[in-house]
């Protein structure tokens, strides 16, 4: 159950710190495509969330969430980087970054939290397929 719970958490850990990185530049002005691909982005990872939460509330478990100064560092740390121009470029570059590292722990938590639940596996499969999708989506823009 605890390798259960650590890889829930994990997915629910990296599926907020996509969204802090969307959101955090999501303010900054850019073509309509790349805002509506974002957004896009956003709602799935807010889906992915909303899911691990119920897997998690209907086995009764507690599951750590994205440390509040982690995601004010982060916030901080893509609004420092998009100064200057070709703000487009940089944020698609940003987004496929922190993508990048989000499917290589997700995928180092997989083989390390072996995980016996078909439905936190599948979970995590999402995760990572939808990572693969925002890489692809955000190659166009830079």
């Amino acid at each position: 159950m605890k390798n259960n719970k650590e890889l829930l958490s994990s997915v629910l850990k990296t599926t907020q710190m996509g969204q802090v990185g969307i959101r955090s530049v999501l303010d900054t002005t850019m073509r309509p495509g790349l805002r509506k691909a974002l957004e896009s982005q956003l709602r799935e990872y807010d889906s992915i969330e909303t899911e691990a939460h119920s897997i998690a509330s209907q086995r009764g478990w507690e599951v750590r969430e994205l440390d509040p100064a982690v995601r004010f560092l982060s916030d901080m740390a893509v609004r420092m980087k998009l100064n200057g121009r070709d703000t487009d470029s940089k944020i698609a570059g940003m987004m496929i970054q922190g993508n990048t590292k989000g499917m290589v722990k997700g995928l180092k938590d997989l083989h390390r939290f072996a995980s016996s639940d078909e439905q936190i596996q599948i979970l995590s499969q999402k995760l990572l397929d939808c990572e693969t999708a925002n890489i692809r989506q955000m190659q166009d823009f830079l």
